[in-house]
């Protein structure tokens, strides 16, 4: 028997009749508040050329790696799901990817993604069963007939989500060209960048050597030396600013930074464009060039967030035949009070620094993050993101820095996602989680639902702005 959508309206909030109440009265106040969206992954050429999506599959299927994770977990092969290797012969029928999908959706139940899914089905494309094999033909067909019309284009559904800016992620040699677009096009659509440097900072990045004599040719900047070098990020960082960029985003493995003399800044690139350098000389690097970004947003005013903590392509077999985002990275254990503390000696207490740190290390909440920043003025928290960005991870995230940090030293929610879609359904669910905590700490009397309503409207809208310069 199919089961209808589980969408209750008290999803999330507490079975206390006390708690629930007050958290159903909170709700009201911020459901429909716009989304402010400031770090990203969604793909600017949507909104340049606002083109109609093609088919259910390729939208919401196969951008996410949550759903590409679980689905490989569960023995379901990379080709099954239409990703070509060159070698197997991969599936191009989106119907039958969906099928695939649709046998193994029961697999998501308990999950955010599950949540964020059932919002997509019921509140955008106004399904009212649940998704299984039986109707999994007449779902995608359902779907993929909406994002042939001009409600589903990407602008049209940007405005009916009720956004009012989301921020994407490109790399320093990207030309930014549909940016350029969407400036001319004269939409009044606000979508920015964000600087991501990774692949010219990481020495053991792949095609990391090429990427450096594209970024000296895209510059006309000579980066035979350590300051050539630095000088050629600094007019990409300005170029991304001059196209609506206010934050850089930093994938580092770790958040270790350190503060070399000249000499040895210097002696340490030259080894590592000699191409003969170690593993302990790359960590090195990067680590130092985080405070080389560091001292770059004290001159140009860009945010810097770190986002470290992550093994990346765990899977070598699934990265060399399918490349990155497939699903396979994994957290690591983090360390922030030793790793931080080179890059926050210098700036830590800087009028014109912003730093905003991500982990995926729940155990460094109440240990190091949250008495980090609740003592450095440049530092913030970035919310609980990735494995962490569930309704169970929020709360831990709440619990565990708001008694050191307090609300106001954190910075709002980041969808961080590729799945446009999902975006109203993730913010729903964080401001949910922040109505649920909120609504406990004025049923135990700690504070007024006064109170509650002015912090709420903080999480969900104003801290974003001001942490993030919107």
């Amino acid at each position: 028997m199919i089961q209808s959508i589980n969408l209750h309206e008290d999803r999330l909030f507490s079975s206390d009749v006390t708690q629930r109440a007050i958290a159903r009265r909170l709700y009201k106040t911020v459901k429909d508040l716009p989304i402010v969206s400031p770090h990203g992954h969604t793909d600017p050429e949507w909104f340049a050329e606002n083109r109609c999506f093609s088919n259910a599959s390729d939208l919401l299927i196969k951008p996410d790696h949550y759903l590409l994770r679980m689905l490989f977990s569960q023995g379901i092969t990379m080709a099954e799901l239409g990703f070509d290797d060159g070698c197997t012969n991969a599936e191009q029928d989106p119907l039958k990817i969906w099928r695939v999908f649709a046998k193994h959706y029961y697999q998501f139940q308990g999950t955010p993604t599950r949540l964020w899914l059932d919002y997509v089905f019921k509140i955008v494309f106004d399904l009212e069963e649940e998704l299984c094999c039986e109707n999994a033909d007449a779902y995608f067909r359902h779907i993929t007939r909406c994002l042939q019309t001009d409600e589903f284009r990407p602008r049209e559904l940007f405005e009916k989500f009720n956004i009012e800016v989301i921020a994407t992620t490109e790399s320093p040699l990207d030309d930014l060209r549909h940016h350029a677009k969407i400036a001319e096009s004269g939409w009044k659509g606000k979508v920015i960048t964000a600087f991501r440097p990774d692949n010219v900072v990481d020495p053991e990045y792949e095609g990391f050597e090429q990427n450096l004599t594209t970024l000296s040719n895209i510059t006309k900047v000579n980066i035979d030396s350590f300051s050539g070098y630095l000088d050629s990020l600094k007019s990409r960082r300005l170029f991304f600013k001059k196209m609506g960029a206010t934050s850089t985003d930093h994938g580092h493995l770790t958040a270790r930074t350190l503060d070399l003399d000249s000499q040895s800044k210097e002696a340490l690139y030259q080894k590592i464009r000699s191409q003969k350098f170690s593993s302990a000389d790359a960590d090195d690097f990067r680590a130092q060039m985080l405070t080389e970004m560091a001292s770059m947003s004290v001159e140009d005013g860009l945010v810097m967030q770190i986002h470290p903590g992550v093994y990346r392509n765990h899977n070598e077999l699934l990265f060399q035949r399918y490349g990155r985002d497939k699903g396979a990275d994994i957290p690591l254990v983090s360390e922030y009070v030793e790793n931080l503390r080179p890059l926050l000696n210098r700036y830590g207490c800087h009028p014109d620094f912003s730093l905003i740190i991500f982990t995926l290390d729940e155990t460094c909440y109440a240990r190091e993050l949250a008495p980090l920043a609740g003592h450095y003025p440049a530092l913030k928290l970035g919310p609980a993101w990735w494995f962490n960005d569930s309704p169970e991870g929020m709360a831990r995230f709440r619990k565990q820095t708001t008694e050191t940090a307090g609300f106001y030293n954190t910075v709002g929610f980041n969808d961080d996602t590729r799945a446009f879609l999902s975006i109203p359904a993730r913010h729903d669910v964080a401001r949910r989680v922040d109505c649920a905590f909120l609504a406990e700490l004025v049923a135990d009397h700690r504070i007024t639902e006064v109170q509650a309503e002015s912090i709420l409207f903080e999480l969900s809208y104003n801290l974003v702005k001001k942490a993030y310069l919107l």
